[in-house]
């Protein structure tokens, strides 16, 4: 079932970019904006995916150092 969503204020500088975003995907603004909200509606919110984190280190009982994690960032720079 299909359901109407409306955005009041939103501005003219934001609505000109949105619409140039979709002309650039080849779509209505409509299309866009729907398959904008789905991505985004599939994706954890930053809290869910933090849980997510803490469970698995719980669950795996690891725990990396900070020095070890700046040196293998580090080794992938050089």
């Amino acid at each position: 079932m299909s359901l109407q969503i409306t955005i009041r204020n939103v501005s003219n500088e934001v609505r000109n970019e949105l619409a140039a975003r979709a002309a650039r995907s080849g779509k209505s603004m409509q299309e866009y904006l729907r398959e904008e909200l789905e991505r985004l509606a599939k994706r954890p919110s930053l809290d869910q995916w933090l849980s997510r984190v803490r469970e698995q280190k719980e669950l795996t009982g690891r725990k990396l150092d900070s020095e070890v994690i700046l040196a293998h960032r580090d080794a992938d720079r050089q």
